[in-house]
């Protein structure tokens, strides 16, 4: 059975884009000095969310290029690439909790502080590829 075709458009009707979502967060926004703060502040705001605090999107003190789930993501993917590995996630949640890095004098604190000097070789250049740390 043959369908009648569709009535053509006038020439006068104009096609607009319309997004299929509006961007979480803005692009603008000051990077971290380094991907340890990144890190810290990621812990940080992932630890308040758990405790029930509602995190608003560009109503922090300074603008930052990302949320604190856009830098989980760059080690959950550098996790399953095997360039990070479940030793490197403990020391750095424990040690991010912390909000401090681990102390290569300490002695208890030294296979720590090794693991920790590991990931971030691997991470750093990821967040600066994407504009999140310089």
């Amino acid at each position: 059975m043959l369908r009648p075709a569709a009535p053509a458009l006038p020439a006068t009707s104009v096609s607009r884009t319309v997004p299929l979502k509006p961007e979480p967060y803005s692009v603008e926004g000051e990077p971290f000095a380094d991907a340890e703060e990144a890190w810290f502040w990621a812990v940080q705001a992932h630890d308040a969310k758990t405790a029930g605090a509602r995190i608003i999107a560009g109503c922090g003190q300074v603008a930052r290029p990302c949320e604190p789930q856009d830098l989980l993501q760059v080690i959950d993917r550098l996790y399953r690439a095997r360039k990070l590995m479940r030793d490197h996630l403990h020391v750095l949640v424990h040690y991010g909790r912390r909000q401090s890095a681990p102390e290569p004098d300490r002695f208890r604190e030294q296979r720590a502080h090794s693991l920790w000097q590991e990931a971030f070789t691997v991470i750093a250049p990821a967040l600066r590829n994407k504009g999140i740390a310089r």
